[in-house]
């Protein structure tokens, strides 16, 4: 083995811009040009040149519910759209997601829930959250609910 073909242990360390002469990119203006805002602190990512803000722009919103568009709703489905599935099949968020009773997006949302209006005349096996009422017309047709 030759010195020339030793590996490679460390790579050259980076240069530390602005430390003096001797740091070897250091002195006057250690590469950030003669002058400017630039050329004195970093500028905020957000700064934008002076102006009036984005976030100062828009209005406040008061209330207890101001953060309340910031998290998802529940997604509701009627038990009368359950009426389209075939008859003994179970409702699971990926029976539903197959039939389009939800959209893609909706999966991500925190939960589904079977609310109780309409009619339904065929027996399922639900799997996912139901109301009392909806509990009840999915029972009085043969159906069960698993929770």
């Amino acid at each position: 083995m030759r010195l020339n073909e030793l590996p490679k242990l460390k790579d050259r360390p980076n240069k530390r811009l602005g430390r003096g002469y001797a740091s070897g990119k250091g002195g006057h203006t250690s590469s950030r040009g003669q002058k400017g805002q630039n050329s004195r602190n970093s500028v905020p990512m957000w700064f934008e040149g002076g102006q009036l803000p984005l976030i100062r722009r828009l209005p406040f919103q008061r209330g207890k519910r101001r953060f309340k568009s910031l998290s998802a709703n529940t997604v509701v489905i009627k038990v009368s759209d359950l009426e389209d599935l075939p008859k003994g099949s179970v409702v699971t968020e990926a029976s539903l997601l197959k039939a389009g009773k939800i959209q893609v997006s909706s999966r991500f949302r925190p939960g589904i829930k079977v609310l109780g209006q309409g009619r339904l005349t065929k027996s399922l096996t639900v799997k996912v959250p139901v109301s009392q009422k909806a509990k009840e017309k999915i029972e009085a047709v043969g159906g069960a609910v698993i929770e």
